[in-house]
């Protein structure tokens, strides 16, 4: 049997390993100063090259991490303007290949853009203007900054629960995903994603984020780098065991309800919106024993989640507002016990969600808003 680590192991082991995934980076660019004029001519010196951030498949912050060391970018410089080119070649522009779903801020946090898409463009450092008559053919510098990216997975649905919930193996079952599987807290260290394919080559994205614990808003375990990742998602998956979730010995055992409430005072704590996104509820390991007895109980619990949450948790762990879930679905990954039924129910559950979000949905919801004002 899997001996359980102590906290203190669990925290260096995810340090340690969460160091192989970089969802986030910091970096010097500087675009191009422009040529100079050549005044007894009236040449124009060329333009500084410019710095672009561009979104491409097969990239990682990582691998520019690892690539780049000193984290510079440096687009080239105008060409002068001469007796045989009046006027001066322009200096050769600089991208920077990152993945999709980065969000690009400066280093104060304003947001410059995102990328969201392959072949996403974005200038992230403008270069400086060639001398000519109205500059006295000076030349002006390059703009130069510190940026940041910071990656947000882009899935369909987002896997979130506490530690050794099941998301892992369900993905598994679920999808092409290989993730890391073992019967402790903590076993996914890096987000993961994996396709749920379907008979008509239908493909759905589903990240696996790792577990939450209490206080992942204030950072506590890997905090924001995961909450973060369910930002982009369209759909959330919550997976609670059956049987409730205790992270160690000196911390509180949570019953499955209890578990849902405190994923939700999480999720609305770290950014309130989250909580209204569209939602299943997936409770796991309906193999082990009383499994039946417990979901009845649930189900029952969250018919008035008001009453149950007054009387099973402290007022400062009640969360505002409760999840609306389309579905509750039972399952087993470790049987395959209703894993048929949730493929089939989370396309579902996307295509509802895709299809109030068509032009005619849109127009119907602003016809209904404008007639209530």
């Amino acid at each position: 049997m899997t001996a359980i680590p102590n906290m203190v192991q669990l925290s260096r082991v995810c340090l340690r390993k969460y160091g192989h995934f970089v969802d986030n980076i910091r970096l010097y660019v500087r675009a191009g100063t422009g040529g100079m004029g050549l005044p007894r001519l009236g040449g124009y010196g060329g333009q500084g090259g410019n710095v672009f951030v561009v979104a491409t498949e097969n990239m990682t912050l990582k691998r520019i991490k690892d690539k780049h060391p000193h984290k510079r970018f440096l687009a080239g410089v105008g060409a002068n303007s001469s007796v045989r080119s009046l006027k001066g070649e322009s200096g050769m522009d600089k991208e920077i290949l990152v993945p999709v779903g980065v969000t690009v801020t400066t280093d104060k946090g304003k947001i410059i853009g995102d990328l969201n898409a392959k072949g996403d463009r974005l200038m992230v450092a403008k270069g400086g203007h060639g001398g000519s008559l109205s500059s006295a053919f000076l030349p002006s510098k390059g703009q130069s900054r510190q940026i940041k990216l910071d990656l947000k997975l882009i899935a369909d649905m987002g896997l979130v629960g506490f530690p050794n919930a099941g998301k892992s193996s369900l993905l598994t079952v679920l999808s092409n995903a290989t993730p890391q599987i073992a019967n402790y807290p903590f076993t996914t260290l890096q987000p993961e994603i994996g396709k749920l394919l379907y008979d008509d080559h239908k493909q759905i994205s589903v990240a696996d984020l790792p577990g939450l614990i209490e206080g992942a808003h204030m950072n506590k375990g890997m905090g924001h780098k995961f909450l973060k990742h369910v930002e982009r998602t369209k759909y959330l998956l919550l997976v609670v065991d059956v049987c409730g979730f205790q992270l160690a010995s000196q911390t509180a055992f949570r019953s499955t309800f209890e578990a849902v409430q405190l994923l939700t005072k999480e999720l609305e704590l770290y950014k309130e919106e989250l909580v209204n996104k569209p939602a299943l509820l997936i409770v796991n390991k309906m193999d082990l024993p009383y499994a039946e007895e417990n979901l009845e109980q649930l189900k029952e619990q969250l018919l008035n989640p008001e009453y149950y949450c007054r009387t099973l948790l402290p007022t400062d762990l009640i969360p505002k507002g409760h999840m609306t879930f389309r579905h509750v679905v039972p399952v087993s990954a470790t049987t395959g016990f209703g894993v048929d039924r949730l493929k089939g129910l989370i396309r579902e559950s996307l295509q509802e969600v895709d299809a109030m979000d068509t032009e005619p949905f849109r127009q119907e919801r602003l016809q209904l808003l404008t007639r209530s004002l």
